[in-house]
């Protein structure tokens, strides 16, 4: 089995012992050395506590044949572009169960047209978690209402901030779930 162990751990920046002391239970950075190498074989409870430490599904650390990366062609900072000192591949996003998207068809607000916005459909105990974040909100007859979640009261009234200059306050009483906004694709 072929890991990107190695490339999701550097693309967050962390060394062998970040990883190692993050495992549950913590292992050693030899380890972790190994395992990124194929020296040691990776098994399924492996990746679990791999994946489980560096904060991605246990599925971004599996190299499958069909599954495409990008070639990192340069790291950007303060100082400008800089290519990296040895291969580097990014991993495309994979959209997880329960997810929805938003397709932008005219730009308002922050979002421009043809944009993606990327939603994790969270149940009304979670409801919690999406304060101060975009949100795709159902409501009756089939609509939606789109905005920033800035308040929720008792019995889950959610109030809502619809992008855009000059939008007014909408409240919706009793969705059945919600869609947080994780991820912007946008075409440049």
């Amino acid at each position: 089995m072929i890991t990107a162990i190695r490339e999701v751990r550097r693309a967050k920046g962390l060394t062998l012992e970040h990883v190692a002391r993050a495992c549950d239970p913590p292992t050693t950075a030899q380890t972790i050395g190994r395992l990124e190498t194929g020296t040691r074989t990776v098994s399924v409870a492996w990746l679990n506590r791999i994946a489980a430490a560096l904060g991605v599904a246990a599925g971004d650390l599996v190299t499958l044949p069909d599954r495409t990366t990008l070639p990192v062609a340069a790291l950007l900072d303060g100082d400008g572009a800089h290519a990296p000192r040895s291969p580097l591949h990014a991993t495309p996003p994979v959209a997880a169960p329960g997810a929805v998207a938003v397709t932008v068809v005219a730009s308002v607000g922050d979002y421009r047209t043809d944009d993606r916005i990327w939603c994790a459909m969270l149940a009304p105990d979670a409801f919690a978690r999406a304060l101060n974040r975009d949100v795709l909100v159902p409501r009756p007859g089939g609509r939606f209402v789109f905005g920033r979640l800035i308040g929720r009261e008792a019995g889950d009234r959610l109030h809502l901030l619809p992008p855009g200059p000059g939008a007014r306050q909408l409240v919706v009483a009793d969705p059945p779930w919600i869609a947080v906004a994780t991820m912007l694709v946008r075409t440049l």
